[in-house]
């Protein structure tokens, strides 16, 4: 039965939008999930396998049919090698994004890449001292060569660990090392999920699963913390800072440029080439009031924490952008991005620009970014939107009034700094009950879920029982555009909760920026357990995804358990076709890693899945 436009989303905006595609005869991803349904239910199941040429096989999951692939592999097997490759493309995707940015670091560094520069010393001079570089006598230039030799090598070593496991409490190395799931080089975790799935190679659920492990951590530990940290060194460490979010940022009498995609070393430049004087004044000769750069997704994220740059919406709103008929162009970079883009970009003026060398879809205009020539090449690609503002054809536009404050840029730094330098204002709040826990809720938007309804009840229903929430990603945007991400937020917290928000002048719901930053997250765990003298473990904290759908998702989602926080998953991950993995998920993990998975879409239930894990470890602390 086809779904209004009202129980596909619980955004306003987004809802206008949805019937406007409607009445226009525009295809969404809602209109392509319906196609599909019903969906296959060996791939749900996760027990169908192509890996080899004599299948692909399938597993009957009610033991009518067959029970073995034609190789032998059982369901447990494919189950394990299905989850494996999944998240070695996760991990493949951060650690790609983290490899682009040190080497575009590099390049800086070498005089290569002029338009970049050191924008946060101190953060340079404290990932040098980790790595064991000395200051005495160098340059900056100097030290930041040296330390992106240092990270570079990260990706191709073949023994560990990984210096930045090296942030993580004792005893959750200890653990690692005594499992081997300790980290070695990215690559080398990557290339072994590959040759261990192949064919003939690694045939036994739980010894598979530990290395989907060791490669997640080579992710959360390793790729997505190298991106944050050179990312902050480049363009700044985030502060708290206030912009507006949802489809209402659109301008009717500005050039709109939409920035989508994960890599922040071509939005950031964009930003810059949208305050060029001579692009200013040609938006004025073309009739525009100015030039207004948004973002979709964690580009987005990126530029919004560093520099206040409005949030159009989250991945399922990037089609929805396009549909109110404002857009001049659409600048792509990777990751989350529809190809659909291409064909519904073509029943507007839109320009739709992919940059990068990696990535390409139908109906782009390609012009490819190069970080020699960054800000020139930025400065075309601005050019060419200001140049289509003319096209727009006034008739079809219709920018939703919707758009709502939020305050973002919560950085570990700038969390820490807030609490006076340590965590102990926070671990006291947690110690007397005005704060029961953590929540950290991230990932992305699925259209089996209705559009932010489990991002935002859930993370309602968290701060409503004193939960502190940590975001990033796709949830930090569904709870900006829900009114979550302001101090005033506050009031729909408990009293305790409640308190501490208006004491510190912060949210109930802290933005702490995108799917790679949830390695902030990590870093602010550790530090909150090193002052108590825990684990990350043994901390009253919780995770959540309660919309997630890409393969990255996978990857967060191990790493994160890995490193000892309890998870909740909205949507069901493709493992149901085999009890051993599903209840070594969500049961055997807890003895072997000290925390699971559980799957529940209620985000109701989900919360209170939460409340209790966080409720369990108040108690085994004392706490209560």
């Amino acid at each position: 039965m086809k779904q209004t436009a009202f129980e596909k989303s619980i955004d306003p905006a987004s809802q206008k939008m949805l019937e406007k595609a409607e009445n226009e005869g525009i295809e969404t991803a809602w209109d392509r999930y319906e196609k599909q349904l019903p969906q296959c239910s060996f791939g749900q199941l996760g027990i169908c396998c192509r890996n080899c040429n004599m299948g692909p096989c399938r597993i009957d999951p009610f033991g009518e049919g067959a029970e073995k692939g034609i190789c032998g592999a059982t369901a447990d097997i494919i189950v394990a090698r299905n989850l494996l490759r999944m998240i070695a493309a996760g991990a493949a995707a951060h650690s790609d994004h983290a490899r682009d940015a040190v080497l575009t670091f590099k390049k800086m560094t070498e005089g290569e890449a002029g338009s970049y520069g050191i924008k946060d010393k101190t953060k340079l001079f404290s990932l040098a001292s980790e790595y064991g570089i000395s200051l005495e006598g160098k340059s900056h230039e100097e030290v930041a060569g040296e330390l992106a030799s240092a990270l570079l090598a990260e990706f191709g070593k073949q023994e560990g660990p990984i210096q930045y496991t090296r942030r993580a409490p004792e005893a959750r190395l200890r653990l690692w090392t005594s499992l081997g799931i300790e980290p070695r080089g990215v690559d080398r975790e990557i290339v072994e999920c590959m040759h261990r799935t192949h064919i003939g190679v690694d045939n036994d659920a739980t010894h598979i699963l530990l290395h989907g492990l060791r490669t997640s951590l080579s992710d959360g530990w390793g790729g997505s913390m190298i991106a944050t940290e050179i990312q902050d060194v480049l363009f700044g460490t985030p502060e708290p800072k206030k912009s507006t979010v949802n489809l209402g940022v659109l301008s009717h009498d500005k050039v709109n440029v939409i920035i989508h995609g994960h890599e922040p070393i071509l939005s950031e430049m964009i930003v810059q080439a949208a305050e060029d004087p001579e692009l200013l004044e040609l938006a004025k000769e073309k009739g525009a009031a100015g030039i207004n750069v948004a973002g979709i997704c964690c580009t987005g994220n990126e530029t919004l924490m560093r520099h206040g740059t409005p949030i159009v919406g989250n991945f399922l709103q990037q089609e929805l952008a396009v549909v109110t008929g404002a857009v001049e162009a659409m600048i792509v970079d990777v990751q989350c991005i529809m190809p659909a883009l291409g064909n519904l970009t073509g029943c507007y003026h839109t320009k739709f620009i992919s940059t990068s060398p990696k990535a390409d879809f139908p109906g782009t205009v390609r012009m490819e970014f190069h970080e020699e020539r960054a800000y020139d090449t930025a400065r075309e690609i601005v050019r060419t939107a200001v140049e289509n503002f003319p096209n727009r054809n006034i008739e079809k536009v219709n920018i939703p009034e919707e758009k709502q404050e939020c305050m973002v840029g919560f950085s570990a730094e700038a969390i820490l700094k807030a609490l006076g330098g340590s965590p102990a204002p926070l671990i006291d709040a947690i110690a007397g009950g005005a704060v029961k826990g953590i929540g950290a809720v991230v990932g992305c938007n699925n259209v089996k879920v209705q559009h932010n309804y489990g991002h935002v009840n859930l993370v309602k229903e968290l701060i409503k029982n004193n939960v502190l929430v940590v975001t990033t990603g796709c949830n930090a945007i569904a709870c900006a555009e829900a009114g979550l991400l302001v101090p005033e937020a506050a009031a729909q917290a408990g009293d305790g909760l409640k308190g501490v928000c208006e004491a510190l002048g912060i949210p109930p719901v802290l933005h702490m920026g995108s799917c790679v930053d949830i390695s902030r997250i990590l870093v602010l765990a550790s530090a909150i357990a090193k002052s108590l003298g825990v684990d990350i473990s043994d901390l009253p904290a919780a995770g959540a995804a309660p919309e997630w759908m890409s393969e990255k998702a996978v990857s967060i989602g191990a790493y994160v358990v890995s490193s000892g926080v309890f998870t909740v998953l909205g949507t069901v991950p493709p493992v149901l076709g085999s009890q051993a993995v599903t209840a070594l998920l969500t049961k055997g993990l807890d003895n072997v890693i000290g925390a699971s998975f559980a799957v529940e879409p209620d985000p109701f239930k989900a919360a209170n899945l939460m409340l209790e894990h966080i409720e369990g470890k108040r108690k085994a602390l004392g706490l209560n």
